[in-house]
């Protein structure tokens, strides 16, 4: 049945009211391993209040520290927890305002879980490993540092390509080639040789 407009008014009128929705949320924090313990555990224990006070925490998975994909801030390690809860808007902005500004959280995501969905696995306890674990890293530094370095032909670098001959070698590009009969740079000035004439 169409909506028709009452005569006075001149649209239809409807109101639009904000429904508070209320979900199954995953919390993925990455805290950062350098930061002091008191900090992390400030901002572990300020998530897990907010989630208690505002909704229902589900679930509370600790991860350890763990190598990362890429760098965040120059840190190649977090250490990951897991948080599953349930949720209203209101929450997930408080989270999310409040995750932003705290030190030592490098990173989280929220995200919103389908019914049904399994619970995450814990993760590869292989993969948790200790940086004094793990293999040398001096080739990687190597690679590292030769792919940083600028590139000789970018103007405004002073590098020189190892082959090529040093300052002291080479004459200057712009400077005029010194005549074929005239005495090598570093020879003591002759006092017997006669000035040249002006003829």
């Amino acid at each position: 049945m169409p909506v028709k407009a009452l005569p006075h008014c001149g649209s239809p009128r409807f109101a639009i009211v904000a429904r508070r929705m209320s979900g199954f949320y995953d919390l993925m924090l990455l805290l950062d391993p350098t930061a002091p313990e008191e900090r992390r555990n400030a901002a572990i224990s300020e998530a897990e209040s907010m989630i208690s006070s505002g909704g229902e925490l589900v679930g509370s998975y600790d991860w350890g520290t763990r190598r990362m994909a890429y760098e965040i801030d120059h840190r190649p390690e977090a250490e990951y927890r897991l948080y599953q809860f349930n949720g209203d808007n209101p929450l997930l902005e408080r989270l999310n305002q409040r995750l932003r500004i705290t030190d030592a959280v490098l990173r989280f995501r929220i995200i919103k879980v389908k019914p049904g969905q399994p619970t995450p696995p814990p993760p590869d306890q292989q993969a948790a490993r200790r940086r004094d674990d793990r293999e040398p890293q001096d080739t990687k530094v190597a690679a590292r540092a030769a792919a940083d370095a600028p590139a000789a032909d970018e103007p405004g670098t002073d590098v020189a390509p190892a082959d090529a001959p040093s300052a002291v070698e080479a004459p200057f590009a712009d400077a005029p080639a010194p005549p074929a009969d005239a005495p090598p740079p570093d020879a003591p000035p002759a006092e017997d040789a006669a000035p040249p004439s002006d003829q």
